[in-house]
């Protein structure tokens, strides 16, 4: 099948694209420049260059596949490019993935896809465009809702990683606020095969979660950071102003938010099997580990 695919360069489409190409589907990337260009024919597919905001080209591209799957998800761009692609694929039947995000759902212990919606402000703007989506009708439509997504290096666990060590004769790695948050997270490439069999064969007006799982806490995710690191003091908790000061209000009221998911129905309904190492894992002798980044593995 052809898919008009958008954030194929990104952290999570540098993982979708070679799992979309590997199942056998041609893949026409929607990208920005030349560089990017390249990069996606290097791995295989077609470039697109254009932009994600332009509704006609968006539109026309959407008519001409076989189905979109949308990772570039942002504020300002999905109002005009989920409207182009909606109208592109009207009454086609056809497949349209779109992307959500797990912070949607606020606080919650067990977080599943009918959870009701409590986002912090910054990303209280993705509602109004998921219900646009599900509700379409004569297209396949589906929401992924990634975790906290990491791997290969990159992500949000360099918060962790890269976080200041306080001085003295112990310093010790500082939190996310007081680290008693779990987040519930899932390995990029389990999350890209996530998408596939979304695409594929996913219930039409359709959620699933992409979360593996394993829910840790940020505690226990910076002790792992600061282990690998041989950070002597360990890790010291931050307060909610320190950290909003550090990493700017509105992400770090995301990061505070105490999330657990076990994403059961993507396991039950399409036969995902997310198996890639732990964030844990990855943490003290994976790709975040400082021999690994030194290597280079974290690009």
């Amino acid at each position: 099948m052809s898919i008009l695919l958008t954030g194929a360069t990104g952290f999570i489409g540098s993982s979708v694209l070679p799992r979309l190409l590997e199942e056998g589907h041609s893949v026409t990337a929607l990208v920005r420049d030349e560089e990017k260009a390249a990069r996606v024919e290097a791995a295989g597919a077609t470039a697109l260059i254009g932009d994600a905001s332009d509704a006609e080209l968006v539109e026309r591209a959407a008519r001409e596949s076989d189905g979109v799957i949308h990772l570039a998800s942002a504020k300002d761009v999905d109002p005009v490019f989920v409207d182009a692609v909606l109208r592109g694929l009207e009454g086609s039947g056809k497949p349209f993935v779109h992307t959500g995000g797990i912070w949607s759902y606020g606080a919650n212990p067990d977080i599943t896809e009918d959870s009701p919606s409590a986002p912090p402000a910054l990303t209280a703007w993705r509602r109004a465009t998921e219900e646009r989506v599900l509700a379409a009708e004569g297209i396949r439509t589906a929401v992924v809702v990634p975790a906290v997504v990491y791997g290969h290096g990159a992500g949000i666990a360099n918060v962790l990683v890269d976080a200041p060590r306080g001085s003295g004769v112990a310093p010790a790695l500082r939190l996310v606020g007081d680290g008693e948050q779990h987040w519930t997270t899932v390995h990029v490439d389990d999350l890209a095969a996530l998408y596939v069999l979304v695409f594929e064969n996913g219930d039409a007006g359709a959620v699933y979660l992409g979360a593996s799982g394993a829910n840790p806490t940020v505690r226990e995710l910076g002790e792992a950071a600061a282990s690998a690191a041989g950070v002597s003091g360990g890790v010291e908790p931050e307060s909610a102003d320190e950290t909003r000061a550090r990493l700017g209000a509105d992400f770090a009221d995301a990061l505070f938010l105490d999330q657990q998911a076990r994403g059961t129905k993507a396991r039950i309904d399409l036969g995902w099997e997310p198996n890639g190492p732990t964030l844990l894992d990855e943490l003290v002798s994976g790709s975040y580990a400082p021999a690994a980044v030194g290597a280079g593995t974290a690009d």
